[in-house]
């Protein structure tokens, strides 16, 4: 495995269940018009002055996708006449055309693009590898070099989403091939596309290796299928099939249309939110290191609703959504209403501290925006609807086809109607802020600004030092030598006789342990003061 991405995993454990502050967020007109069906934005690694924007395709004749970069110094688009890039003439029906952009987490050295995109000739699905122009950084080359084509049975459920992963492997999202009720199964199966795992990439989540043994794209080791020109990569070792008759590409199968999976940039843990059929529509965290084989379910499970399809059985394999939303009735304890969810991403950015750690995604439908936090059991909490905070009075979110992220982990809103480009801002904030650093106490703690050890929703830096009770152990009994031996104990990292021993920074000065903590400690048990 070759980890590119620095995570810290540790940093969502250490974050969870502290309350949050009351804020709000807003947006600010980027882009006010422009943009033919815009679908996707995100920028290369170290890049903070430019997002590139994938217009789907322009609505005139002949059907071609597009990219175009939005200077994030200047607030100016790229014009039509000279974008970053033009596709080959892709297909333009239904959900066809120009849909997925990622950077090579090395682009900014080698130059190299990838781009997923309906070809115009079959429907097939094509990721095929641009270049960057040496003359000018703001255009791509025209040509590309194909890496996979995967054939479709219908106009509609492409997936379409692309990016590299925590290790440094393309992911890519396929849809179940289009139609309902994943009718569209490989000769002789019964289960439908997303289930099928052998000769079957659709309904599927793949995981390819672009860069081949030597970690460095654009040469001959990339290729794994030599006599396949529609195969130009390898197969990373630890996929979950490799070697088991069933398609090596395969990372994660069972999902229906994912559309706009995303990877937290802190975690690695990967979102899914797959559009549903009749009933539900959902997301699914997958955790870092635990993604390989997952089953999501589809066909047989929109959601948590059992579909009763044929090949289906109740114990056909599942996993549960941290959320799920009905289309024409809610179902406790989630009050959304819609009918094609719209997936975003786990804000990282700096511009809004107290929102750090939510996740935001959006129903296409409806129009509604909604954030919710992960927690440690792996349910959600904080659901809130942000539309309200989010609209402009006069240009209203309408159709939000997409989310987008910039190299500094802000969050972008691409809007279909008008072909609009927004940016989450800050809105207002309230909540103590002992420190007077502009940031409520408790986003400070979450967020690991500061310490609360004693977990009362006041930073340690603002309490004046007091020592806790003698009686650190609970027992009603002090001071007497089993606090003292417990106080040792759980000094030294071990267990505490009662199970309910106090806290560690016994003289609560935001440091722990030290040998502070111990002299104070031993003060007090003798009868001196803290």
């Amino acid at each position: 495995m070759k980890i590119r991405i620095g995570l810290a995993a540790a940093v969502l454990a250490a974050s969870a269940g502290s309350a949050s502050a009351d804020y709000t967020i807003a947006t600010q007109v980027m882009v006010a018009s422009g943009l033919s069906r815009p679908v996707f934005a995100t920028s290369p690694v170290g890049d903070d002055t430019r997002l590139f924007i994938v217009e789907q395709r322009p609505l005139a004749s002949p059907a071609r996708g597009r990219i175009r970069i939005f200077n994030l110094t200047t607030n100016t688009l790229q014009s039509t006449a000279t974008p970053f890039w033009v596709s080959p003439s892709v297909a333009a029906d239904s959900e066809q055309g120009l849909l997925g952009l990622a950077f090579h987490p090395n682009y900014n050295q080698n130059g190299y693009f990838y781009v997923n995109y309906t070809r115009a000739s079959d429907g097939a699905t094509v990721i095929a590898r641009g270049t960057r122009s040496a003359g000018n950084p703001d255009i791509a080359n025209s040509g590309v070099t194909t890496v996979l084509v995967v054939s479709q049975p219908e106009v509609n459920h492409n997936g379409g989403w692309i990016a590299f992963g925590p290790e440094g492997y393309l992911y890519i999202a396929m849809g179940d091939g289009g139609g309902g009720n994943d009718n569209q199964p490989p000769s002789g199966g019964t289960t439908g596309n997303a289930q099928d795992l052998t000769n079957n990439l659709l309904g599927k989540i793949l995981r390819i290796d672009v860069d081949g043994a030597d970690n460095i794209p654009g040469n001959t080791d990339d290729d794994g299928f030599p006599a396949d020109a529609n195969r130009l990569y390898t197969i990373p070792g630890d996929n979950p099939h490799v070697a088991n008759g069933n398609d090596d590409e395969i990372y994660i199968h069972g999902v229906r249309n994912p559309w706009r999976p995303s990877f937290d940039r802190l975690t690695g843990d990967l979102w899914v939110a797959d559009v549903g059929q009749e009933q539900r529509e959902e997301v699914t965290v997958l955790p870092f290191g635990s993604q390989a084989g997952v089953n999501l379910g589809w066909r047989c499970w929109e959601g948590t609703r059992f579909t009763s399809l044929g090949g289906c059985t109740a114990n056909s394999p599942n996993t549960t959504p941290i959320i799920e939303y009905g289309h024409m009735v809610a179902f406790p304890p989630t009050p959304i209403l819609g009918c094609s969810i719209t997936g975003g991403y786990v804000y990282r950015g700096s511009a809004i501290p107290c929102f750090r750690g939510a996740y935001i995604f959006a129903d296409y439908c409806s129009g509604d925006i909604f954030s919710l936090r992960r927690t440690p059991s792996g349910g959600y909490t904080e659901l809130v609807d942000r539309r309200s905070q989010l609209a402009q009075t006069t240009d209203p979110l309408n159709n939000i086809m997409s989310f987008g992220e910039d190299n500094r982990g802000e969050v972008y809103i691409l809007d279909q109607t008008g072909g609009e480009l927004f940016k989450i801002v800050p809105g207002t904030t309230t909540g103590p802020d002992c420190n007077a650093n502009s940031v409520p106490d408790d986003c400070d703690i979450r967020n690991g600004v500061s310490q609360d050890a004693n977990s009362n929703q006041i930073p340690d830096e603002c309490e004046v030092p007091t020592c806790d009770s003698i009686d650190f152990n609970g027992d009603g009994l002090f001071p007497d030598n089993q606090d003292l031996e417990d106080f040792f104990s759980v000094f030294g990292g071990g267990p505490c006789s009662t199970g309910t021993c106090g806290d560690i920074d016994f003289n609560n000065d935001g440091l722990f342990p030290d040998n502070e903590d111990l002299e104070d400690f031993l003060n007090v048990f003798g009868g001196g003061n803290c």
